[in-house]
């Protein structure tokens, strides 16, 4: 029988403290959220490995993770949440992320487009009690404007390109963070709204799965 509790502070202490994450809020909602919770029962005894964790039965194209416990961490105290923030977590697959930056922020919004993962995220929120986050289900390309602008956007997964369409659901002042996967070399990646302009800088290397909608399109060749 596996000891999740003490399995959670060995991810804590051994995977996140180790890169630079020092935030007291978030380390505590990393060691108060049963990420066993978020995978499937057969799988559960991964959920505090260093890798990103399958919540999807297929597996390359397609498949869906949990962002590895530092990678998460890292995207999480760079975008600097805060307890007034409204947050938009793209691609929420179960939602584990969500739940973390619930503990962080005033709301979540759980966007996922996945109609086999909504509802497992929905179910699992509700079980734990949580009554900040509001799952919802849409492409994760669109958004979700019904709910705009955010002070924080956090996309579960990497992007080969700009995620436009979400930069105009950021407030001024607003952060979006994301895994830029255009280069060999991964890169999280932060962009700000300030003055009505979004620009976005590296911030430390990092590879993720492509998210669902966020592939670049081939160019025509002749």
């Amino acid at each position: 029988m596996i000891d999740f509790a003490a399995a959670r502070r060995m991810m804590v202490d051994g995977q996140v403290r180790t890169a630079d994450v020092t935030d007291p809020r978030l380390i505590a909602a990393m060691l108060k959220v049963p990420r066993e919770r978020f995978l499937p029962p057969a799988t559960a005894a991964l959920a505090y490995l260093d890798f990103d964790a399958p919540v999807t039965e297929q597996s390359g194209k397609g498949a869906r993770y949990l962002l590895k416990p530092m990678l998460l961490a890292k995207l999480i105290q760079a975008a600097e949440v805060k307890e007034r923030d409204a947050v938009l977590d793209v691609g929420c697959t179960t939602g584990y992320s969500s739940v973390v930056l619930a503990h962080l922020a005033r709301s979540v919004v759980a966007l996922e487009e996945d109609p086999s993962l909504s509802p497992r995220a929905e179910e699992t929120v509700h079980a734990l009690g949580v009554a900040n986050v509001s799952v919802v289900t849409g492409p994760l390309v669109a958004g979700w404007p019904a709910r705009a602008p955010y002070d924080v956007i956090l996309l579960q997964g990497a992007t080969e390109v700009e995620p436009r369409t979400l930069f105009a659901q950021l407030k001024e002042g607003g952060r979006l963070l994301c895994v830029n996967a255009r280069d060999a070399a991964g890169k999280a990646v932060i962009y700000r709204r300030a003055g009505g302009d979004v620009s976005g800088w590296p911030i430390f290397d990092a590879t993720a799965a492509i998210l669902p909608g966020f592939t670049e399109t081939p160019a025509f060749v002749f």
